[in-house]
Protein backbone atom coordinates (compact mmCIF):
# COMPACT_ATOMS: atom_id res chain seq x y z
CA UNK A 1 0.00 0.00 0.00
CA UNK A 2 1.39 3.39 -1.06
CA UNK A 3 1.16 6.17 1.37
CA UNK A 4 2.25 9.72 2.31
CA UNK A 5 4.92 8.35 4.08
CA UNK A 6 6.48 5.84 1.93
CA UNK A 7 6.20 8.36 -0.99
CA UNK A 8 8.59 11.24 0.87
CA UNK A 9 10.62 8.30 2.38
CA UNK A 10 11.29 6.95 -1.30
CA UNK A 11 12.45 10.17 -2.58
CA UNK A 12 14.40 11.14 0.90
CA UNK A 13 13.14 13.88 1.79
CA UNK A 14 14.84 16.20 3.81
CA UNK A 15 13.66 16.54 7.44
CA UNK A 16 14.86 20.29 8.87
CA UNK A 17 13.01 23.04 8.67
CA UNK A 18 9.83 20.81 8.68
CA UNK A 19 8.75 21.22 12.21
CA UNK A 20 5.83 22.90 13.63
CA UNK A 21 6.24 26.45 14.56
CA UNK A 22 5.21 27.00 18.31
CA UNK A 23 7.54 28.79 21.51
CA UNK A 24 4.62 27.52 24.23
CA UNK A 25 2.73 24.03 24.03
CA UNK A 26 -0.62 23.76 26.02
CA UNK A 27 -1.51 20.19 25.94
CA UNK A 28 -4.25 19.01 27.52
CA UNK A 29 -5.60 14.96 28.50
CA UNK A 30 -8.73 13.90 26.42
CA UNK A 31 -9.15 10.11 26.19
CA UNK A 32 -11.18 8.63 23.99
CA UNK A 33 -11.38 8.91 19.83
CA UNK A 34 -10.17 12.71 17.88
CA UNK A 35 -11.54 14.05 14.66
CA UNK A 36 -9.57 15.31 12.24
CA UNK A 37 -9.67 19.04 14.31
CA UNK A 38 -9.57 16.94 17.71
CA UNK A 39 -9.97 20.44 20.02
CA UNK A 40 -13.75 20.33 18.41
CA UNK A 41 -14.14 17.02 17.50
CA UNK A 42 -13.76 14.73 20.32
CA UNK A 43 -14.76 14.28 23.94
CA UNK A 44 -14.11 17.55 24.93
CA UNK A 45 -16.40 20.40 24.76
CA UNK A 46 -16.35 21.76 21.17
CA UNK A 47 -17.19 25.23 22.46
CA UNK A 48 -14.13 25.24 24.66
CA UNK A 49 -12.08 23.72 22.34
CA UNK A 50 -13.12 26.59 19.69
CA UNK A 51 -12.66 28.96 23.05
CA UNK A 52 -9.19 28.09 23.36
CA UNK A 53 -8.50 28.27 19.34
CA UNK A 54 -9.47 31.88 19.31
CA UNK A 55 -7.42 32.48 22.81
CA UNK A 56 -4.18 30.77 21.61
CA UNK A 57 -4.58 32.54 18.08
CA UNK A 58 -1.54 34.75 17.39
CA UNK A 59 0.09 34.15 20.60
CA UNK A 60 2.62 31.93 19.85
CA UNK A 61 0.73 29.20 22.11
CA UNK A 62 -0.72 25.73 20.36
CA UNK A 63 -3.19 23.76 22.02
CA UNK A 64 -3.07 20.09 21.36
CA UNK A 65 -4.34 17.19 22.80
CA UNK A 66 -2.79 14.07 24.25
CA UNK A 67 -4.02 10.58 25.74
CA UNK A 68 -2.02 7.91 27.03
CA UNK A 69 -0.78 4.94 24.26
CA UNK A 70 -3.33 2.15 24.00
CA UNK A 71 -7.09 1.18 23.19
CA UNK A 72 -9.47 4.27 23.62
CA UNK A 73 -12.69 3.42 24.53
CA UNK A 74 -15.44 5.53 23.29
CA UNK A 75 -17.25 6.44 26.57
CA UNK A 76 -17.70 10.01 28.34
CA UNK A 77 -16.70 9.39 32.07
CA UNK A 78 -16.28 12.03 33.42
CA UNK A 79 -12.56 12.41 34.37
CA UNK A 80 -9.45 14.91 35.60
CA UNK A 81 -7.57 15.81 33.09
CA UNK A 82 -3.38 16.42 33.02
CA UNK A 83 -2.37 19.18 31.74
CA UNK A 84 0.73 19.87 30.79
CA UNK A 85 2.49 23.51 29.71
CA UNK A 86 6.03 23.92 27.85
CA UNK A 87 7.87 26.85 26.60
CA UNK A 88 10.46 26.01 24.47
CA UNK A 89 12.94 29.43 24.14
CA UNK A 90 16.38 28.93 24.29
CA UNK A 91 17.53 30.01 28.21
CA UNK A 92 14.13 29.90 29.19
CA UNK A 93 12.89 26.40 28.56
CA UNK A 94 10.32 24.93 30.76
CA UNK A 95 8.17 22.38 31.44
CA UNK A 96 4.86 22.22 34.36
CA UNK A 97 1.95 20.33 34.50
CA UNK A 98 -1.03 20.32 36.96
CA UNK A 99 -4.10 18.57 37.12
CA UNK A 100 -7.57 20.30 35.98
CA UNK A 101 -11.21 19.37 36.38
CA UNK A 102 -12.36 21.04 33.50
CA UNK A 103 -10.17 22.21 30.41
CA UNK A 104 -12.98 25.42 30.66
CA UNK A 105 -10.59 26.41 33.64
CA UNK A 106 -8.00 26.92 31.11
CA UNK A 107 -9.56 29.75 29.47
CA UNK A 108 -8.56 31.91 32.77
CA UNK A 109 -5.01 31.79 31.60
CA UNK A 110 -2.72 34.86 30.27
CA UNK A 111 -2.44 33.64 26.61
CA UNK A 112 -0.01 35.91 25.74
CA UNK A 113 2.35 36.06 28.28
CA UNK A 114 2.33 32.04 28.08
CA UNK A 115 3.59 32.82 24.29
CA UNK A 116 6.22 35.38 25.90
CA UNK A 117 7.88 32.81 28.09
CA UNK A 118 5.71 33.21 31.56
CA UNK A 119 3.67 30.83 32.95
CA UNK A 120 2.28 33.18 35.44
CA UNK A 121 2.83 30.12 38.30
CA UNK A 122 0.75 27.60 36.22
CA UNK A 123 0.82 24.25 38.09
CA UNK A 124 3.92 22.87 39.49
CA UNK A 125 7.48 22.39 37.44
CA UNK A 126 7.52 18.56 35.99
CA UNK A 127 10.09 16.69 37.75
CA UNK A 128 9.72 13.16 35.53
CA UNK A 129 10.70 12.14 32.46
CA UNK A 130 10.80 14.28 29.27
CA UNK A 131 7.85 14.16 27.21
CA UNK A 132 8.00 12.39 24.36
CA UNK A 133 4.46 12.44 21.86
CA UNK A 134 3.99 10.90 19.46
CA UNK A 135 0.90 11.78 16.57
CA UNK A 136 -1.32 9.41 16.21
CA UNK A 137 -4.55 11.08 14.86
CA UNK A 138 -5.77 8.96 12.14
CA UNK A 139 -8.28 11.32 11.27
CA UNK A 140 -5.79 13.48 10.07
CA UNK A 141 -3.87 10.98 8.75
CA UNK A 142 -4.47 7.29 8.00
CA UNK A 143 0.08 7.23 7.73
CA UNK A 144 0.00 9.00 12.05
CA UNK A 145 -1.99 5.72 13.06
CA UNK A 146 -0.51 3.20 11.05
CA UNK A 147 2.97 3.85 11.70
CA UNK A 148 2.62 6.25 15.28
CA UNK A 149 0.08 4.15 16.99
CA UNK A 150 2.23 1.30 16.82
CA UNK A 151 5.63 3.23 18.00
CA UNK A 152 3.72 5.20 21.02
CA UNK A 153 2.24 1.63 22.42
CA UNK A 154 5.99 -0.46 21.75
CA UNK A 155 7.73 2.70 24.08
CA UNK A 156 5.10 2.30 26.34
CA UNK A 157 5.50 -1.39 26.84
CA UNK A 158 9.46 -1.54 27.14
CA UNK A 159 8.65 0.80 29.95
CA UNK A 160 9.37 4.18 28.71
CA UNK A 161 8.25 7.15 31.02
CA UNK A 162 6.98 9.99 29.54
CA UNK A 163 5.01 8.46 26.23
CA UNK A 164 1.75 10.62 25.15
CA UNK A 165 -0.14 10.21 22.11
CA UNK A 166 -1.37 13.66 20.28
CA UNK A 167 -3.46 15.09 18.12
CA UNK A 168 -1.14 16.59 15.68
CA UNK A 169 2.62 18.01 15.25
CA UNK A 170 2.11 18.45 11.21
CA UNK A 171 4.29 16.75 8.57
CA UNK A 172 2.15 13.61 7.75
CA UNK A 173 4.55 12.40 5.31
CA UNK A 174 7.38 12.40 7.84
CA UNK A 175 5.36 9.71 10.02
CA UNK A 176 6.32 8.60 12.46
CA UNK A 177 6.34 12.06 14.01
CA UNK A 178 7.64 13.28 17.67
CA UNK A 179 7.82 16.14 19.47
CA UNK A 180 10.08 16.40 22.54
CA UNK A 181 9.76 18.52 25.55
CA UNK A 182 10.73 20.72 26.90
CA UNK A 183 13.09 21.75 24.41
CA UNK A 184 10.47 20.99 21.91
CA UNK A 185 12.13 19.63 19.05
CA UNK A 186 10.71 17.24 16.67
CA UNK A 187 11.51 14.26 15.29
CA UNK A 188 10.29 12.41 11.98
CA UNK A 189 10.61 8.88 10.23
CA UNK A 190 11.20 7.94 14.40
CA UNK A 191 11.76 4.36 15.27
CA UNK A 192 11.50 2.57 18.95
CA UNK A 193 15.14 2.38 19.21
CA UNK A 194 15.81 6.03 17.70
CA UNK A 195 13.22 7.32 20.28
CA UNK A 196 15.32 6.03 23.39
CA UNK A 197 18.33 7.40 21.95
CA UNK A 198 16.68 10.82 21.71
CA UNK A 199 14.76 10.57 25.23
CA UNK A 200 18.49 9.44 26.69
CA UNK A 201 20.47 12.41 25.09
CA UNK A 202 17.55 15.21 26.42
CA UNK A 203 18.03 13.51 29.82
CA UNK A 204 21.67 14.55 29.25
CA UNK A 205 20.54 17.86 28.43
CA UNK A 206 21.47 17.51 24.57
CA UNK A 207 19.92 17.15 21.12
CA UNK A 208 20.50 14.72 18.48
CA UNK A 209 20.52 16.42 15.09
CA UNK A 210 20.19 12.84 13.20
CA UNK A 211 15.89 12.69 12.23
CA UNK A 212 15.23 15.64 13.53
CA UNK A 213 12.76 18.47 12.10
CA UNK A 214 13.76 21.53 14.24
CA UNK A 215 13.15 23.48 17.09
CA UNK A 216 9.01 24.52 17.56
CA UNK A 217 10.77 28.08 18.94
CA UNK A 218 11.32 29.22 15.21
CA UNK A 219 10.03 29.69 12.39
CA UNK A 220 11.10 27.13 9.37
CA UNK A 221 14.16 28.92 8.31
CA UNK A 222 15.78 29.21 11.75
CA UNK A 223 14.85 25.64 12.00
CA UNK A 224 17.02 24.62 9.18
CA UNK A 225 19.86 27.70 10.36
CA UNK A 226 19.61 26.24 14.04
CA UNK A 227 20.52 22.58 12.95
CA UNK A 228 22.88 23.35 10.38
CA UNK A 229 24.83 25.10 12.94
CA UNK A 230 24.99 22.22 15.29
CA UNK A 231 25.90 19.93 13.09
CA UNK A 232 29.06 22.32 11.88
CA UNK A 233 30.22 22.70 15.04
CA UNK A 234 29.39 18.92 16.67
CA UNK A 235 27.15 21.73 19.29
CA UNK A 236 24.24 19.07 20.69
CA UNK A 237 24.33 21.20 24.27
CA UNK A 238 20.75 22.13 24.50
CA UNK A 239 20.00 25.52 25.31
CA UNK A 240 22.84 26.90 23.85
CA UNK A 241 22.40 28.20 20.38
CA UNK A 242 19.25 31.15 19.68
CA UNK A 243 18.18 32.34 16.21
CA UNK A 244 18.26 36.50 16.69
CA UNK A 245 16.67 36.90 13.34
CA UNK A 246 16.05 36.11 9.46
CA UNK A 247 16.19 38.35 6.68
CA UNK A 248 14.13 37.50 3.32
CA UNK A 249 15.65 38.40 0.13
CA UNK A 250 15.06 37.40 -3.15
CA UNK A 251 18.65 35.99 -4.51
CA UNK A 252 18.71 35.64 -8.77
CA UNK A 253 22.07 33.78 -8.16
CA UNK A 254 20.18 31.35 -5.54
CA UNK A 255 20.56 27.67 -6.95
CA UNK A 256 17.79 26.98 -8.41
CA UNK A 257 16.33 24.58 -11.51
CA UNK A 258 17.29 26.07 -14.62
CA UNK A 259 13.25 26.02 -15.35
CA UNK A 260 12.14 27.96 -12.30
CA UNK A 261 11.81 31.47 -11.80
CA UNK A 262 15.09 32.23 -10.04
CA UNK A 263 14.86 35.77 -9.59
CA UNK A 264 11.52 35.13 -7.31
CA UNK A 265 13.24 32.27 -5.04
CA UNK A 266 12.71 32.86 -1.59
CA UNK A 267 16.03 33.12 0.34
CA UNK A 268 16.77 34.00 4.01
CA UNK A 269 20.23 35.03 5.96
CA UNK A 270 19.70 33.64 9.14
CA UNK A 271 21.97 34.95 12.62
CA UNK A 272 22.27 32.03 14.51
CA UNK A 273 23.97 33.02 17.95
CA UNK A 274 26.03 30.89 20.59
CA UNK A 275 26.05 31.57 24.69
CA UNK A 276 29.49 31.29 24.44
CA UNK A 277 29.24 34.82 21.80
CA UNK A 278 29.63 33.11 18.43
CA UNK A 279 27.99 34.23 15.59
CA UNK A 280 27.14 32.82 12.40
CA UNK A 281 25.10 33.90 9.21
CA UNK A 282 23.57 30.95 7.43
CA UNK A 283 21.96 30.99 4.03
CA UNK A 284 18.93 29.03 3.73
CA UNK A 285 16.73 29.04 0.41
CA UNK A 286 13.73 27.58 -0.10
CA UNK A 287 12.96 24.80 -2.74
CA UNK A 288 10.11 22.54 -3.86
CA UNK A 289 10.72 19.09 -3.26
CA UNK A 290 10.74 17.40 -6.32
CA UNK A 291 9.08 15.57 -8.16
CA UNK A 292 5.71 16.03 -6.91
CA UNK A 293 4.36 13.93 -4.26
CA UNK A 294 1.59 13.77 -1.94
CA UNK A 295 1.93 15.73 1.54
CA UNK A 296 -1.13 13.76 3.03
CA UNK A 297 -2.58 10.35 1.44
CA UNK A 298 -5.05 10.79 -0.54
CA UNK A 299 -4.23 14.28 -1.58
CA UNK A 300 -3.34 15.35 -4.83
CA UNK A 301 0.49 15.95 -5.82
CA UNK A 302 1.85 18.69 -5.14
CA UNK A 303 6.07 19.99 -4.38
CA UNK A 304 6.20 20.95 -0.68
CA UNK A 305 8.52 23.52 0.68
CA UNK A 306 11.95 22.38 1.36
CA UNK A 307 14.51 24.32 3.01
CA UNK A 308 18.03 23.89 1.99
CA UNK A 309 21.11 25.35 3.86
CA UNK A 310 23.38 26.79 1.24
CA UNK A 311 26.26 28.51 3.68
CA UNK A 312 27.14 28.52 7.01
CA UNK A 313 29.61 31.54 7.96
CA UNK A 314 31.08 32.29 10.82
CA UNK A 315 30.62 36.10 11.42
CA UNK A 316 33.81 38.33 13.20
CA UNK A 317 34.26 38.37 16.71
CA UNK A 318 32.90 41.72 17.96
CA UNK A 319 35.34 44.43 18.98
CA UNK A 320 33.16 45.79 21.39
Amino acid sequence: MSTCATASRDLDEPLAGTAATARTWLLIEQPGPWGAKALTSSHLDPAVGRALESAAAGTGVRVALIRRPGRHADCHAPTRHQVFLAHTGPGNAWLRSATVDSPEELLALDFPALGAGDHGGFGEPHLGAPLALVCTNGKRDRCCALLGRPLASELAATGEEGVWEVTHLGGHRFSPTLLVLPHGYAYGRATPAGVKEILEAVRADRILVDGCRGSSAWDRPGQAAELAVRRTIAEHRAGVLDVLGAERSADADADADADADADHVPLWQVTVAHTDGRQWLVTVVQGASLPPRPESCGAALGSPARMDVTAVRELPASQD
